[in-house]
């Protein structure tokens, strides 16, 4: 089956996506810092694509003489795309914990909620004590 002309430009459009956007766009090269941290970057990528196209002809069929109507018309064509790529934190990982260190600012309920977990181990820690055993 021959491959239509606007089959040729989603094909060409599609490769050249392919081509920008992978894993490594989305999940970052890890990053190891001096004290044994590994730092991760994140993104979100967004894209959008468009293609449309067809055949024309100048005036109606019916102009054509005759025999000449089921001539080739010619093929006007064209497609389009767009790719966004916003940072949205980096995963930050070492012996003790994984956290995710977001690129934006956070209202302060969402930064009370973020920590959290940490000021309860922090209170958990100190009400054990030294020894492990919990403080009379």
């Amino acid at each position: 089956m021959e491959k239509r002309p606007i089959e040729a430009l989603m094909s060409a459009t599609m490769e050249n996506l392919r081509d920008m956007i992978d894993v490594n766009t989305i999940i970052g090269e890890p990053i190891s810092t001096q004290d044994g941290s590994t730092v991760v970057p994140l993104s979100r990528v967004s894209f959008g694509f468009v293609s449309g196209g067809g055949e024309y002809a100048c005036g109606e069929r019916s102009a054509f003489p005759a025999g000449e109507d089921d001539r080739e018309l010619p093929f006007a064509g064209g497609t389009g795309a767009g790719v966004t790529v916003q940072p949205i934190g980096f995963l930050v990982t070492n012996r003790e914990q994984v956290r995710l260190l977001p690129a934006q600012s956070y209202q302060p309920i969402d930064r009370i909620i973020e920590l959290l977990p940490q000021a309860l181990g922090e209170l958990r820690s100190a009400l054990k004590g030294d020894d492990g055993a919990p403080r009379a």
